[in-house]
């Protein structure tokens, strides 16, 4: 392994290299799949920030040479993952000539996948593949997501998407939990009511569609989710629209969603253990899931477990500006700590005033999505306090209590003032 090894969540990892190339994503019109097997570990060991640049600069040169509007990254890892075993990414049907591919593998990568110990594979099946190793994030913990309560397993999916590729990754993503799915590349014929959730992408939603969606919303209680890039408005007036699943999906998007539709039904119950002392699923095992530990019997007692959770991060001591940490990190990807302390300040210098608008609005695609861009660039300068502040935020989400959303712009604001001040203390600003 690198000598280097931070805990690193992959699913993150995966969706801040995506949203380096938005841009051109976007220009391109390219859709990105990750197709991610279910023993891949949430949680690795590993120089994340080495593994974040390999993955940027292999998409890159896809993006840049290839002729395909679909990109399939297929990750895969032994079934048993005990400590430090190679995960193994591939990329195929790029439409890139194969001789390309092989200079840029020769030349392209430069010290990165040398520093991460890993290994180009000799495979005439695929245009890239490589393995690299990593050591899981938790010993002996073989369930990476855990759903709060028995009631959110074995549900029936409905999935009506173009993509035969995008179609088999999402299938994967929910056989996890484990939950029967259908996919399906038109809505013509289906019957809506025999399934508890229903997916379909934004650009195969029409008015008649619509319409049937709500006719059996009036009788049945049917999740209905849009999946996309959260880029093309949707008329969907008529039937109710829980959220918006985007692109590209994670195994943790689709854990998230889980949380965020099923939650409802959860509180109904009145059983809600903590993440932490969740529902233990074992793979490959048939007997009943049982709760291993005690259950909140009312809302106020999980709002209270989330108090303490939340109090416990704000307790421990952060410095809000790491410069130690900051400047190892920017040698680590070849730049100047100065150029990335006043990259954060031109990308998030005024950024309170925007967090607040999204907090105020609610919408949690564009605040997952901030805090995935502040979490990024403050891991990098070393801001310690910025990144406390996005974990909290992400507690906020798993619990579902967007409702404390409101207090934290103020909090943002003023966490934002203290960094700014350091920074500015650092480059010699007044």
């Amino acid at each position: 392994m690198s000598n280097i090894e931070n805990l690193f969540d992959i699913n993150k990892v995966l969706r801040s290299s995506f949203l380096t190339l938005k841009n051109t994503n976007t220009e391109k019109k390219i859709d990105l799949i990750f197709e991610m097997d279910t023993t891949i570990p949430r949680e690795l060991r590993g120089n994340d920030i080495v593994f974040e640049r390999l993955l940027t600069t292999i998409l890159t040169f896809i993006y840049q040479n290839t002729h395909s509007h679909e990109i399939l990254l297929s990750l895969s890892a032994p079934e048993d993952f005990l400590y430090e075993e190679f995960i193994s990414f591939k990329i195929k049907n790029s439409e890139i000539p194969r001789e390309k591919i092989l200079a840029f593998l020769e030349t392209g990568l430069g010290n990165t996948l040398q520093t991460l110990e890993g290994k180009i594979v000799n495979d005439k099946e695929v245009d890239i593949h490589l393995e690299i190793p990593f050591t899981i994030g938790e010993l002996g913990f073989r369930r990476h997501y855990r759903l709060p309560t028995k009631s959110m397993l074995d549900k029936k999916v409905l999935l009506i998407v173009k993509s035969e590729n995008l179609g088999r990754s999402i299938t994967k993503m929910f056989k996890y939990f484990p939950y029967d799915v259908e996919v399906k590349h038109t809505e013509n014929g289906v019957d809506l009511s025999v399934y508890d959730l229903l997916i379909i992408e934004e650009n195969l939603v029409n008015e008649s569609f619509i319409k049937k969606v709500q006719e059996i919303q009036e009788k049945e209680n049917l999740k209905f989710v849009i999946l996309g890039a959260g880029q093309v408005s949707v008329n969907t007036a008529g039937a109710v629209v829980y959220t918006h699943l985007l692109k590209p999906v994670t195994q943790e998007s689709i854990f998230e969603l889980i949380l965020s539709i099923f939650d409802a039904n959860a509180k109904s119950m009145k059983v809600k253990p903590t993440p932490v002392e969740s529902i233990n699923i074992e793979r490959n095992v048939d007997t009943a899931y049982i709760p291993k530990t005690p259950t909140f019997q009312d809302n106020s007692q999980e709002s209270s477990a989330l108090s303490h959770l939340i109090e416990e991060k704000k307790g421990k001591h952060t410095f809000v500006l790491d410069t130690r940490q900051g400047l190892e990190n920017a040698k680590k990807m070849g730049a100047t700590y100065s150029d990335a302390l006043e990259e954060f300040l031109d990308s998030f210098g005024k950024s309170d005033l925007y967090f607040r608008q999204i907090a105020n609005e609610k919408s949690s695609h564009k605040i997952k999505e901030f805090c995935i861009d502040l979490e990024k660039q403050a891991k990098l300068i070393g801001a310690e306090g910025m990144l406390k502040f996005t974990d909290i935020i992400s507690l906020i989400f798993v619990y579902d209590k967007l409702d404390m959303l409101p207090i934290y712009p103020g909090r943002y604001h003023m966490e934002l003032q203290k960094l700014i001040g350091e920074i500015k203390k650092y480059l010699h600003i007044r």
